[in-house]
């Protein structure tokens, strides 16, 4: 017979607690009643399971490594959320999803969230012992539909959250894939010809004794470099990367090169544009579905991505808690400030003239007045959520057609470049072939 724990109060209002065996759940209830407690809270108590039990538990699950990705998760919420909508319980579809599941991440986080809720958790709380696949933002929403009785509703808005931060990031993934394909196609085949054209060339020039013009002759000190020093080209990058990685592991660090990364030219306005769309309409989806605001600051903080935002919502945070609204601290604390690991990052990615660069950038405001003024009027009218949506789509917009510009503007300057590399290789090639001919017919 199942054992349910209880949580009562006796007459005199003293707390008790104590486990109880019943057949169901109102069983439990009304043998409670009768021993002239009031029930506050009621749930079954996990028993352990046995070796057949435990068997069984493995017989679905897979030997698997990593995390479920973005795409698989966002098509469980939608899918989750059409089982919803459509009336069934919710122990039912998440069966339905886990047994059409291919096996792999997903299918074994499914198989212990059905667990956990047969052993009497609600949804949340099985979610919340699943942290690889269930964040903070999914559990807290799942959490506060499950309070209000609109669960199916959450999970809409949820699914409709997860597949607009897909969009936007498979938009800004395609706006980079072109130009790094492009690059490495390029520096693949240059270096091809400095490693066995150019010394082919060399050969002959050497053998006919030919004067060679200053352009050939830097050429020809140019493919020598890279014959003996190859290994640099992915090498420095890699070395590069390998440095800022290892940098942002210290806060210092961290912030210094996430505030270059918001005002670098061309690509800062992406990144800052994107950050604001993605936390806007985090913290919109969590008002909307009834976290608390401090609670969903705290969340919004957490998946923000960008050290200087975290702190911006951190402060905002801490200014809620001493009864500030929100838009005067998110004005107060969205301006930049110098940093001196983002004017290290400033010089070393953009010598010479970085530091020029980010004096006139390091005191700019990274939220405008339209987002302060749209969250002021948005609490004034109790429609904050709907704002933060606006100034959500408002931004993804932005992102689309600076996405789209960038675009644009790459494929002629990347067609620019690589001509002029080209013109400069064939130019430098020719002209002392064209005097070798010319002594040669004379």
């Amino acid at each position: 017979m199942p054992t349910y724990q209880f949580e009562a109060m006796d007459a005199t209002g003293q707390e008790i607690k104590d486990v109880i065996e019943a057949a169901n759940e109102e069983e439990a209830h009304q043998t409670i009643r009768q021993m002239g407690y009031f029930v506050t809270k009621l749930t079954l108590k996990k028993a352990k399971k046995t070796a057949a039990e435990k068997k069984l538990k493995r017989k679905g699950k897979t030997f698997t490594l990593g995390r479920v990705n973005a795409k698989t998760l966002t098509t469980f919420t939608r899918q989750l959320s059409i089982l919803q909508d459509a009336g069934l319980p919710i122990l039912r579809s998440l069966r339905i999803l886990e047994q059409q599941a291919k096996p792999g991440p997903l299918k074994n986080t499914l198989i212990d969230v059905c667990e956990e809720i047969e052993a009497g958790a609600t949804l949340s709380e099985a979610m919340a012992k699943c942290p690889k696949t269930f964040d903070r933002l999914y559990v807290n929403m799942i959490k506060a539909g499950e309070a209000g009785g609109a669960l199916e509703v959450i999970l809409r808005r949820l699914a409709e959250f997860k597949e607009r931060a897909e969009s936007l990031k498979r938009k800004v993934k395609g706006a980079l894939t072109y130009p790094i394909a492009v690059v490495v196609f390029a520096v693949g085949i240059l270096t091809f010809i400095m490693i066995k054209i150019v010394p082919a060339f060399q050969k002959i020039f050497a053998d006919f004794e030919t004067e060679l013009p200053p352009l050939t002759q830097l050429l020809i000190a140019i493919a020598e470099t890279v014959q003996h020093y190859w290994y640099l080209l992915p090498g420095i990058p890699t070395a590069i990367w390998l440095f800022v990685k290892l940098v942002r592991k210290f806060y210092h660090g961290r912030m210094g090169f996430d505030m270059f990364l918001l005002k670098v030219p061309i690509f800062g306005q992406l990144v800052c544009k994107n950050i604001i769309a993605r936390t806007m309409r985090t913290l919109g989806t969590l008002v909307a579905s009834g976290v608390p605001i401090l609670e969903a600051l705290h969340i919004t903080k957490e998946t923000a991505g960008n050290a200087f935002f975290e702190q911006l919502y951190q402060k905002v945070y801490e200014a809620i808690r001493e009864g500030q609204a929100i838009a005067p601290p998110l004005k107060e604390y969205s301006r930049l400030y110098f940093h001196p690991m983002a004017l290290f990052f400033w010089t070393f990615f953009i010598p010479i003239i970085g530091a020029l660069l980010y004096l006139p950038r390091m005191n700019e405001r990274v939220l405008d007045d339209m987002v302060i003024n749209m969250v002021d009027v948005g609490e004034e009218t109790g429609e904050l959520d709907t704002m933060l949506y606006k100034i959500a789509d408002t931004y993804d917009e932005e992102v689309s057609v600076l996405t789209e510009s960038l675009m644009s503007l790459m494929e002629p300057l990347l067609i620019i470049i690589l001509g002029g590399m080209v013109g400069f290789i064939v130019i430098a090639l020719f002209m002392p072939l064209i005097s070798l001919i010319q002594k040669l017919t004379g």
